[in-house]
This record gives structure tokens, C-alpha cells and sequence, in this order.
């Protein structure tokens, strides 16, 4: 039997999702995520019977509804639907998507918008922290013109500026999962790498691209034209994932948790070209980053991705820290990635030799795409 169901696409920084209110939602988890994959047409290379994009980073899925926490204005729950797979991940947010929660909460009336700049917070269910979103409302209503530009999304749009209130530990409890600030793995077929699992935002796992034979200026296409190296990237991230017990065997990580922690590997600033041809000089960057989405390259780099780096720049003896120059400023982080350049910020203190992050900032830009019904 066909259903309907409201809802409104939207891009959020370098991702696009499907935005649908909880209330329209079964309350059956299970029943949930089938409905989820059916709306966007996955288990589909193509997604060609959904609204997915039949890419990671439009294969994306918010959750609203009205908080009744004191500290929040809007309960917000990230889904990152398989494309190819029958799988539903909740376990980590998204930073993308996220920046288009606040405009979407004030453009729907779930909060109402103030003259000239309007703050929504945002709890995110996921990560049960509180994401502080602030952008321009001329008139109490969202304006999307703007001129500011971030990399992997064409022109330029009303800036939205993301603080994430004490993002440590956001699926783990502990901004350091395992207590090292380094751990070794031994892969399979290769031998033991050194890594960092960090917990800000959301969770990574770092590894120098020189230990895994990579430079880090690596573009997304010859990466997936390079099966050894995917499978070499999974390894890592289903290792890492296995010792922080998400799977009691790394080569089911893929199906059990695929989008946590996520796979990133950095290097030192150095000149590179990103995807669309333009030159970047290590000048103009701290670090050279690529990450991984759902076992693909990402296109360009995770918004809380980007948080959880800057987090992992300030800590020291990381694999990140291990790549920084002596310049390299905390507070504005720039990172390298295929489709340019993402900065964020970290703001924290540091007692007895323990270091505490009291917020992680970055901004992006969102629009509303399309307001309308889906027939599942």
C-alpha cells in the first residue's frame, strides 16, 4: 500500500538530505529505518526508485521535532542511509547537514525568527550534545543570499556559523576512546601502523597517508579507481572499529558500523590541485586531509570532521599534531582536502596536564531545496 509523507530536501555545507519531522516517522526504530530506505531508493547504486543521490553525501536523512530540554530548541536525530547496502547508521552526526537544521527549524515554524540574526540550539540526539547554530533572519525570516563561499559547493550563500558545545566524547563519553593518544594496529598484508582515535563531534581514526603508501593529496576518483588502497582505508577504520568495540570482527565493520569512526588520513601542508583543477599552496593550509564516507572517498571533508581535527591538532602527540607546522594556529585550523580548503576553531583549557575542549566552531551555508510530499 502506498504512503505519503511530508518533507523538504535541503543542502547543508557540502551534503544534501531529506529533512522529515518525527511525528510523521513509525516509533519502531526497525520500522523507521525500512521506511527511511524505501524514501531513498537504497539498496541502489543509483537510487534510482528515492530521493537519495546515490552518493554518501546525498544519501542523507534528518529528524525533527520540538525539544523539551531547557538548553535546546530542536531535537535533531542524523541518518546516514547505505546507498548500495541495507543499512541505517544513527550512531554519529553530521556536520553538513546540521548547518541546515537551525534555517530549516526557523523556515518551518518550529522556531521563531528574530531581527537581524536568530540562534536555534540544536540538540543532536546522536551525539547528545548541543550544537549552537546563528545566522541571518533579516526580518525574522532565513536568508540564504549571501557571499560567503566554502569549497565543494558552487557560488556563494548566507554563512551559518556552527558551535559545538562541549564536543568531547560524542558517541564514546571520552574525547581519547582507548586512553592513548596513539594506537597500533597491525594490518593484515601491510604491517603496524600508528593511529588516533579522537571523540569530538564525532569519531575518527588518523593515520599518517605516508604509512599507509599514500601522500594525501590524493583525489577521490583515483582512489576509487584503486581497490587495493579502499580495501587497505577499511582495514584501518574496521580495526580501529573492533578495538573500540563496535565489532567483534574488523571485516564485518563495513555492514555493522560503517560510518563510525571515520577513516581519515592526513599529512604535512604541501601544494596540491583539488578536484576542480585549482592549485592550492601548502602555504595557505595547516594540514593535508582526505576522509572517507561509508567506504568512499569523500568528495571534499566533513564538517565535524573538520572539528574533530582541529580537536585532534590540539592534543599533543597525535598522529595530527605529528603533521602540523610550529605556525599552525588552533583557532583556525586549515585543511586541505580535495575540493579546497575547510578551517574550524577549537577553544579549550588545559589543567594538570589534562585537556578540556569547551567548544569546536566552523561555518558553512544551506538552502532550502524543495518543500513538498514523498510517495513511499
Amino acid at each position: 500500500m502506498e504512503r505519503h509523507i511530508p518533507c523538504v530536501l535541503m543542502r547543508g555545507g557540502t551534503s544534501k538530505g531529506v529533512f522529515l519531522r518525527r511525528e510523521d516517522l513509525p516509533e519502531d526504530p526497525a520500522l523507521r529505518d525500512k521506511l527511511l530506505l524505501r524514501l531513498m531508493g537504497s539498496p541502489d547504486p543509483r537510487q534510482i526508485d528515492g530521493l537519495g543521490g546515490a552518493t554518501s553525501v546525498t544519501s542523507k536523512v534528518a529528524i525533527l521535532e520540538k525539544s523539551n530540554r531547557a538548553d535546546a530548541d530542536v531535537d535533531y536525530t542524523f541518518a546516514q542511509v547505505s546507498v548500495d547496502k541495507a543499512v541505517v547508521d544513527t550512531k554519529g552526526n553530521c556536520g553538513n547537514i546540521s548547518s541546515a537544521v537551525g534555517p530549516y527549524a526557523v523556515a518551518t515554524g518550529m522556531v521563531e525568527g528574530k531581527d537581524p540574526v536568530t540562534e536555534v540550539r540544536v540538540y543532536n540526539t546522536n551525539t547528545q550534545k548541543v550544537i549552537v547554530e546563528t545566522f541571518a533572519t533579516p526580518g525574522g525570516k532565513v536568508c540564504y543570499d549571501g557571499d560567503y563561499v566554502i569549497a565543494g559547493v558552487p557560488g556563494s550563500a548566507a554563512p551559518v556559523k556552527l558551535t559545538f558545545m562541549d564536543p568531547a566524547g560524542a558517541v564514546f563519553g571520552r574525547l581519547l576512546p582507548t586512553g592513548n593518544v596513539t594506537d597500533e594496529l597491525d594490518i593484515p598484508h601491510w604491517g603496524k601502523v600508528s593511529v588516533s582515535i579522537v571523540d569530538a563531534a564525532n569519531p575518527l581514526v588518523f593515520v599518517k597517508a605516508s604509512d599507509i603508501g599514500l601522500t594525501g593529496r590524493e583525489l577521490p576518483q583515483s582512489l576509487e579507481q584503486a581497490p587495493q588502497l579502499l580495501e587497505r582505508l577499511e582495514t584501518v577504520r574496521g580495526m580501529a572499529a573492533q578495538l573500540l568495540g563496535l565489532t567483534e570482527d574488523y571485516k564485518k565493520s563495513a555492514w555493522e558500523t560503517p560510518a563510525v569512526p571515520k577513516m581519515t588520513f592526513v599529512a604535512p601542508p604541501a601544494n596540491y590541485v583539488t578536484a576542480a583543477g585549482k592549485l592550492i599552496e601548502a602555504g595557505e593550509i595547516d594540514l593535508v586531509a582526505r576522509m572517507m564516507s561509508m567506504q568512499k572517498p569523500h568528495q571534499t571533508y566533513a564538517m565535524t570532521g573538520a572539528m574533530c581535527t582541529a580537536c585532534a591538532a590540539a592534543i599533543p602527540g597525535t598522529v595530527v599534531a605529528q603533521c602540523l607546522p610550529p605556525q599552525a594556529s588552533h583557532n583556525k585550523l586549515r585543511i586541505g582536502h580535495p575540493g579546497g580548503i575547510i578551517e574550524a576553531g577549537v577553544e579549550y583549557t588545559i589543567s594538570e596536564g589534562e585537556i578540556n575542549i569547551i567548544s569546536a566552531t566552523g561555518y558553512r551555508t544551506a538552502r532550502m531545496l524543495m518543500s513538498g510530499t514523498a510517495f513511499i
